[in-house]
């Protein structure tokens, strides 16, 4: 079989025609040649991906060997591919993409030196090669004839698999092999593939052979030199909570732990622009200029201005720009170990208190639940949130059982006992979703500011009876009164039935990961209370 190197070689004698590290300027001149997007009226490249408008992770598989036998965590997550199916599926691709235009780019990702996972990038079109160049770190002119083939991409939109011949579930597909260092993603030009193909890489390679813990988080340096870093899903308010125009940002979405330092694995954001505005979220508004990628956008009528409000092809519109397009990003992308952790969930229950210290084993426990809840749909009759898990808060690319990533996570803090982990809760406070009202963003951030100034360091702290985290009965510009969220109920048995309802569901939730955890993190799950 070929090596990585050979690999390209080969593709770049075969190739119709090559473009080889292009500038954004090129990129953005090449793709209005080729047909590939248009200009918005602030500069921005708009794009469409295809058939594909998200992540396809039922079509994610990992190659099975003796390397990763027994290291990946297999099933629905991580779905096994012979070796002998992957080779011939990339002489497949290698063949297709002969002949044609290539657009080729050296990269790399994480940004302390150390850590450094060197990547080629082979893309069928302008604007994936223009996204890998803003969501990877960029090397300079003079590393780039240096740099030696590691990870290999190949993006081949246009390829199609045979299902039952190639051994894949349809047409598209994205395949790990971590032997021979190879994503191989065809049939889907939707961009976040390459983006989350390193980040699964860096989730296996970093724990296992770097010691170093791979995190789905936001990381921003504060004024004194603290790191904080934000744990969040969709909808609890990580991007916001995170963008402080007060603290540097490291990074908004992927980040390593190591001995002595927080990382950036990328070079740029990927963000969402669904009904975005400048008021709510600037940074992002203001990052959407000339050389920005936007994607799956529609134009109000008649004007090259984007509808953010148009979710008529997709609710997943996303803009890529490098991270200097951030005003405040820390240059380079790197922290100290970090002072505070946030786990921010919005829980439509109405039961988790605003904000709650936790233990180590509380802290392991609850960055391997992922929680967070959805509030009710429109379905007639459907009042009840959705309690929804991810583990590590970014279960679809872990490679590795959570409790490696949870475990990990614990080692760091009693290593480090200074650190502070808090939950915070972002959603509903005074009764669930339809009862209750929204925490204010107000009181949210001066929460979280109060606990980076060391001012929840002196208050006195109660114990939730269910969940056993430590409730502050201060905070700085919060009324004491939402500090414990039974308070806010009316109905103080309603909330008793509804604690122990949620504590039910994280339960049930752990026994998936139940068997690949320590004592330490059982300990910490939520106990049913006596109800009056």
């Amino acid at each position: 079989m070929m090596t990585n190197a050979e690999i390209i070689g080969r593709l770049k004698d075969k190739a119709g025609k090559v473009y080889e590290n292009l500038s954004t300027d090129q990129l953005v001149e090449v793709a209005l040649e080729r047909g590939e997007g248009k200009l918005t009226d602030t500069g921005a490249l708009a794009a469409d991906t295809g058939e594909f408008t998200g992540r396809s992770p039922k079509d994610k598989f990992v190659v099975r060997d003796a390397k990763t036998e027994e290291t990946v965590w297999w099933g629905s997550v991580n779905q096994p591919f012979a070796p002998e199916k992957f080779d011939s599926l990339l002489n497949k691709v290698i063949a297709h993409l002969e002949g044609k235009t290539l657009f080729m780019r050296k990269a790399y990702a994480c940004a302390d030196p150390r850590y450094r996972l060197n990547i080629d990038v082979v893309t069928e079109s302008a604007y994936q090669n223009l996204f890998a160049k803003h969501l990877f770190l960029r090397p300079t002119a003079e590393e780039v004839p240096h740099m030696p083939a590691e990870w290999l991409i190949l993006a081949a939109p246009s390829f199609r698999a045979d299902a039952a011949v190639d051994g894949t579930r349809q047409h598209n597909f994205t395949m790990i092999d971590f032997s021979k260092k190879i994503i191989l993603i065809g049939g889907s030009g939707y961009t976040g593939e390459i983006k989350k193909s390193i980040f699964t890489v860096a989730n296996y390679i970093l724990p296992q052979e770097r010691d170093t813990l791979s995190m789905h988080c936001s990381a921003n340096i504060g004024e004194r030199g603290d790191t904080a870093i934000f744990f969040g899903l969709s909808g609890t308010g990580k991007t916001t909570l995170s963008a402080d125009p007060n603290r540097k940002l490291i990074g908004d979405d992927e980040h390593g732990w190591a001995e002595d330092d927080v990382f950036n694995f990328e070079g740029g954001c990927y963000a969402k622009c669904v009904n975005l505005t400048e008021e709510k979220e600037p940074q992002i508004w203001n990052a959407i200029r000339h050389g920005a990628l936007v994607e799956n956008v529609r134009f109000k009528p008649g004007t090259d201005s984007v509808d953010y409000d148009d979710v008529s092809v997709t609710e997943n519109t996303r803009v890529a720009y490098p991270i200097e397009y951030i005003d405040n990003a820390a240059v380079p992308s790197v922290g100290k170990t970090p002072k505070n952790i946030f786990f921010l969930t919005a829980d439509a229950f109405g039961v988790l208190p605003p904000i709650s210290r936790l233990t180590p084993g509380q802290a392991m426990y609850h960055f391997i639940s992922g929680y967070t809840a959805k509030v009710a749909g429109t379905e007639a009759g459907v009042t009840e949130p959705q309690a929804t898990f991810s583990a590590c808060f970014g279960k679809a690319f872990l490679p590795l059982h959570p409790g490696k990533y949870a475990m990990k996570l614990g080692e760091k803090l009693h290593a480090h006992p200074h650190i502070r982990v808090w939950l915070v809760n972002t959603g509903w406070t005074g009764g669930p979703y339809g009862v209750g009202s929204r925490m204010k963003l107000s009181y949210t951030r001066a929460m979280i500011t109060a606990a980076l100034n060391d001012e929840l360091e002196t208050v006195e702290y109660k114990e939730h009876p269910v969940f056993g985290v430590s409730m502050p009965l201060s905070c700085p510009g919060v009324p004491s009164e939402l500090l414990d969220p039974r308070n806010t109920w009316d109905d103080k048995g309603a909330y008793d039935q509804k604690a122990n309802h949620l504590a039910r569901l994280f339960n049930e939730n752990f026994e998936t990961y139940a068997s690949g955890v320590n004592e330490e993190i059982k300990a910490a799950a939520p106990r049913e209370a006596g109800l009056a």
